[in-house]
């Protein structure tokens, strides 16, 4: 659920206030004293833009009493057609404006019962496409000179102009009107006093990089126009110290463009106090109940010490003589330290109660002051104020939102409603609160231009205002009617929830801080004062997205089946690591069935952005069949990290038995086989042997018996 506060309805007014004039699809109806204008546009023109007539009266609306003036009315053609020649009408209502509801109905709706008489005319030339032209309406003494102080509904009308339809040849009748209030000077005007907050949001979230401040601090950059826009007011400088650290950080790798925006800002005469780091509000962290302001937990990580001067080491040189040189790094305070800035300020957003104010007090160690909108004290007009002890600068909301609107406005045609809108606010104050300096503070805004800031600010501001005095003045008792929202506060607690869950996760890390530091300044920023409902919705939404993306970012990857047939082997599994930096974590095995033993813890240091193979020795007992294997990472502290997951094993440890058993049998069998035949073979060999010694005994003998024949031979 969306709470309305009394900022959110400050911003709703500062939309409306930017309303200058009608566009080309819409006119705005006049009321009161005349018809209002009418005219349709076809769909062709809306979109190639919009003819807009903007009022330009004395000094920002302003006009001394009893004294002519010149009215400068400008027509401006955003289209891509010509507008021709026209006839501008200026007309006055001579009943003055009774209070700042009446103010704000006329300048957001266009209604009021003053009767309008014309105050002059003039013929304007024709327009060329997104071009301008200004037509000058002289507005003599006599017409006010019976016009009491005080503020009067002004309005103008765009009459005779045609503009051709890009589709066709048809002229068509362009009116356009516009509203804003002639401002009668009264005699005395009040003090005023101009806070501007000067913060810068990096594209991370967390400290500004070397290139985006390079291009802040750029001439054209947001930061210098920032600085630019205050040189030579009284404006009092409310400061993001982020940018201080952000800067100081760089060391000696800070450009000279960056050294010289920080050392302007330090030299600059005006006075000055810190925001919150990150422009944290502290509001909604007294709504959530924290004990103290949250701050950075460490810069450190931030430093690069070959970026900062070495000094020699204090420490006895050992073992060489020659002294030794380490980096001189700046600590916390040195990095977010505001020179000469007052202390002891705070400025929330706008719904503060009685209790918060006793919170801040705790916060800030003792007294301080705080800077709430007058919307959270009943519209009611006072520069200083207390509550209790507690006390109060205020700041008129009517005019820091019409103010507002004008500094962010680079068209000065279109900027000076806006200023005659701060005037006739400022005029009302006044009037209401006579004698009471009043303060104004501009929205939280990055894109101001110079030009605008510096036009916004000189149209109000005193010469020489101080703020420090401002505080020292006795304060108005004030009562404090602002409603806090709740879920912003809810929303606070869920960011810390997660962050204590990422301290608990980080300790995978050698150095946490690397995590932790730019979470904690990422939530600072996420709870900034500047941020509409519909932003701080959807910041939560994102940085908690965020947080648990990166509490997935390690994990185990899921393992396909794996086959053991061995009695021993290792098991690879894959430990994800999507955090740029490397983490130490343990791996658990834990098997369903006891036919697996497996390493039950294996430690494992996984490379930062990368999947790292790990390797995990397992060893199969009697049997088989199908089991998983549960996996599960722990940080060095026993966190769980990532999802558990499961391996799907199958084991067939019997078959390494089985097949020994088969080949051994088959090697007995072959050596049986070869022993056999080689037996044989000898056997063969042998017999043959005996077989060839008896007949070659049987040769002798009958050699023998043949040579022992022969004599008797011869003797017959």
């Amino acid at each position: 659920m969306t709470v309305n506060t009394p900022e959110t309805g400050l911003r709703a007014q500062l939309l409306r206030l930017a309303r200058g004039a009608v566009a080309f699809a819409i006119v705005l109806g006049v009321c009161g004293g005349g018809a209002s204008a009418s005219y349709a546009a076809t769909d062709k023109q809306v979109e190639d833009g919009s003819v807009e007539l903007f009022i330009s009266i004395g000094v920002h609306g302003s006009v001394a009493p009893g004294t002519a003036t010149t009215a400068a009315l400008t027509v401006q053609n955003s289209t891509d057609a010509e507008v021709s020649a026209g006839r501008v009408v200026l007309e006055l209502g001579r009943t003055p404006l009774a209070d700042s509801a009446a103010l704000t109905a006329w300048l957001d709706e266009g209604t009021t019962d003053a009767v309008f008489a014309p105050l002059g005319a003039d013929d304007t030339a024709s327009v060329d496409p997104r071009g301008s032209t200004t037509a000058n309406v002289v507005v003599p003494q006599e017409s006010l000179a019976d016009l009491a102080p005080g503020i009067y509904p002004l309005r103008a009308g765009l009459d005779g102009a045609t503009t051709d339809d890009l589709d066709s040849d048809t002229a068509i009748l362009t009116e356009v009107s516009s509203t804003s209030v002639l401002v009668i000077t009264a005699a005395t005007a009040p003090q005023v006093g101009v806070l501007v907050p000067i913060t810068a949001t990096p594209t991370g979230g967390a400290l500004l990089t070397l290139d985006e401040l390079t291009t802040l601090t750029a001439p054209d950059g947001a930061l210098t126009a920032q600085l630019d826009g205050v040189v030579g007011t009284a404006a009092a400088l409310a400061i993001d110290p982020a940018i201080l650290a952000a800067i100081r950080a760089l060391g000696t790798a800070a450009p000279t463009s960056v050294v010289e925006w920080l050392t302007r800002l330090e030299e600059l005469p005006n006075e000055r106090f810190a925001l919150q780091f990150g422009d944290a509000d502290a509001a909604t962290q007294a709504h959530a109940a924290l004990p103290a302001l949250l701050e950075p937990t460490s810069l450190r990580n931030f430093l690069d010490p070959k970026m900062f001067p070495s000094i020699p080491s204090t420490a006895t040189p050992t073992p060489t003589p020659e002294p030794t040189a380490e980096p001189s790094l700046p600590d916390d305070a040195e990095l977010t330290t505001l020179p000469g800035a007052m202390p002891g300020i705070l400025w929330p957003r706008g719904d503060v109660t009685g209790d918060d104010l006793a919170t801040f007090a705790g916060y800030l160690g003792g007294p301080g002051t705080t800077i709430l909108p007058s919307t959270s004290i009943g519209e009611k007009i006072s520069g200083h104020a207390a509550v209790g002890e507690n006390d109060l600068l205020i700041t008129d909301a009517a005019v820091s939102a019409a103010l507002s609107s004008a500094a962010t406005e680079p068209d000065a045609d279109a900027r000076a409603r806006s200023l005659a809108a701060a005037n006739a606010h400022l005029v009302l104050a006044a009037q209401s609160a006579p004698g009471i300096p009043l303060l104004v503070a501009l929205e939280r805004n990055e894109l101001r231009t110079a030009e605008a800031l510096r036009a916004a600010i000189s149209a109000v501001d005193t010469p020489a205002f101080e703020l420090s005095a401002l505080r020292a003045a006795p304060p108005a008792s004030v009562t404090l009617t602002a409603e806090p929202d709740a879920s912003r506060a809810t929303a606070l607690q869920n960011l810390l929830a997660d962050e204590a869950t990422l301290n608990e996760f980080s300790s995978i890390l050698t150095d946490p801080q690397v995590l932790l530091s730019p979470e904690r300044i990422r939530i600072l920023r996420v709870i900034g004062v500047g941020s509409t409902a519909e932003e701080f919705a959807e910041a939560i939404t994102t940085h908690r997205a965020a947080t648990q993306t990166t509490l997935d970012a390690v994990g185990i990857e899921p393992s396909s089946l794996i086959q053991l047939y061995g009695a021993n082997a290792e098991f690879g599994f894959w430990v994800r690591n999507d955090l740029p930096w490397p983490v130490n974590v343990r791996l658990f095995a834990e098997p369903s069935d006891l036919r697996l033993d497996v390493q039950r813890e294996t430690e494992v240091t996984a490379d930062a952005a990368s999947n790292t193979r790990v390797k995990v020795p397992v060893a199969a007992r009697l049997g088989s069949g199908d089991l998983d294997v549960e996996l599960s990472l722990k940080s060095p502290t026993g966190v769980d990290i990532g999802t558990t997951r499961y391996a799907d094993v199958s084991v067939r440890a019997e078959w390494e038995s089985i097949g020994l058993i088969i080949f051994g049998g088959l090697a007995a069998l072959l050596i049986v086989v070869g022993v056999v035949r080689t037996v044989r073979r000898r056997r063969r060999h042998e017999a043959a042997e005996a077989s060839d010694a008896s007949d070659a005994e049987t040769d002798v003998e009958e050699a023998d018996a043949e040579a022992e024949l022969a004599p008797l031979e011869e003797e017959r």
